[in-house]
């Protein structure tokens, strides 16, 4: 059977079913909104209205019920909900933080608001987190927090690098915008360190179009997010923050969710549990239907941890393929069609996930504000190929990821997925 990308024979054409999770409900939460005619209630001065309206805070006060949190603060975004967190925790000029080198880029980019210094750790080579190992091993005297993500939708290790946390007295903010609904032991994603974020964007699990949430179980760490949310520096004296010190980062900028994103938000919350096991249960079936391609390694899940998959992670073995990574992927993407609602996307699998954060430019040539390169220029860390090579050997050689295993697919979606990678594996010989 010829391979469609020499000329045969998609396998199928017919597009695959959109990942849709807005129905009535959410249509309903917008016209009660829109009703009140109260699109946001939130001002930036001491008032009850500092901390927003009415479906604000219903959808803190629900999320925060759902996670087990005493505090959850709406943001406009999960990238606004990481610079909130970075200032609370202190982070000053200088000060270094530990980031992924594989992940969205805000996670890393957040401490520069703040003239902090990201510092790059590798991750670990099967479940793609921050290796506690590397952690350790580029902490120094001027760290002061790790930024750790729950890439995919997989919780990081832990035990492993909260004890690592403890005992150098730092800060672990947890980026959980891939992982809502994921678990370690008995705790949810994003509630297992000082500080966690989720994301509210279009294409995560549940989402407002838009938006974000931080929790945390800290009543101090809480007050200063909710400052920095919503111009800190005009409430500050009714806070009762009275000395220089209590003073740090509160700068506040405008990161308001609006009262009908929140609306639509407390609906998505309720359909979270469904569409993450719905999410498990397609990932078990297609990991079992591709246990007979030997050049692909499934997913890897740590142990005590239920995973979110925010997208299907796979490993690839070049040498049993007898092609490259990249060339196998592009024959498979060739034999099916595009997505609804994705139609300015390609198919959705992709090689690697995003080009090391460390070789984009901003990093490599150490210029973020102003054309002294602040605030690089504080500092002696340098960016370079070869800082992380796990990490470089996952992107540009051994992993892909794809999203056809969202709620939505059918099983027999599924398994023209599945055979497609069997065609190819089975006529790989005309890759050659």
């Amino acid at each position: 059977m010829k391979l469609a990308i020499n000329g045969g024979e998609k396998l199928r054409t017919k597009p695959f079913p959109a990942y849709n999770t807005i129905g009535k409900e959410e249509e309903e939460a917008v016209l009660r909104v829109l009703r009140s005619g109260k699109l946001s209630t939130y001002l930036g001065a001491w008032h009850e209205d500092f901390y927003g309206g009415v479906e604000v805070k219903a959808f803190e006060q629900e999320w925060a019920a759902y996670f087990g949190v005493k505090h959850a603060i709406s943001v406009n975004s999960a990238t606004s909900g990481l610079i909130c967190a970075v200032g609370a925790a202190g982070i000053e000029e200088g000060d270094e933080v530990i980031v992924s080198p594989y992940t969205m880029s805000a996670s890393a980019v957040a401490p520069l608001f703040y003239g902090g210094i990201p510092v790059f750790a590798d991750v670990e080579k099967d479940t793609y987190c921050l290796d506690p190992k590397s952690v350790e091993k580029n902490i120094t005297q001027k760290t002061k927090a790790i930024i750790v993500v729950d890439i995919f939708g997989q919780p990081y290790d832990v035990e492993a690098i909260n004890a690592i946390a403890k005992e150098h007295n730092l800060i672990v903010i947890e980026d959980a915008a891939q992982a809502p609904g994921a678990m370690y032991k008995e705790r949810y994603a994003g509630t297992l360190g000082d500080i966690g974020v989720y994301s509210l964007n279009y294409h995560k699990h549940i989402h407002a179009g838009e938006g974000g949430v931080i929790v945390t179980n800290d009543d101090v760490l809480a007050n200063k997010l909710q400052l920095i949310r919503n111009h800190a520096e005009s409430v500050i004296a009714n806070k009762g923050f009275d000395s220089p010190k209590d003073l740090i980062n509160m700068v506040g900028f405008n990161f308001r969710m609006t009262e009908m994103e929140c609306a639509v938000a407390r609906e998505q919350l309720k359909k979270l549990p469904d569409l993450v096991l719905q999410r498990q249960n397609n990932v078990a079936y297609i990991n079992e239907a591709l246990k007979s391609i030997p050049c692909l390694r499934t997913t890897l899940q740590r142990e005590h941890v239920k995973h979110a998959f925010y997208v299907h992670p796979l490993e690839f073995d070049a040498v049993k393929a007898g092609v490259s990574r990249d060339v196998f992927i592009k024959a498979v993407k060739a034999e099916l069609p595009r997505t609804l609602m994705r139609d300015d996307s390609d198919v959705l699998i992709g090689c690697g996930y995003v080009k090391p954060i460390y070789l984009q430019p901003i990093f490599a040539h150490k210029m973020a504000f102003g054309s002294k390169g602040y605030p690089f220029n504080l500092s002696t860390v340098a960016y370079q190929e070869g800082d992380c090579p796990v990490c470089e050997s996952l992107h540009f050689e051994r992993l892909f990821t794809h999203e056809l295993m969202r709620p939505g697919m059918s099983k027999e979606d599924m398994d023209d997925v599945v055979k497609a990678f069997i065609k190819v594996w089975e006529n790989r010989e005309e890759l050659a």
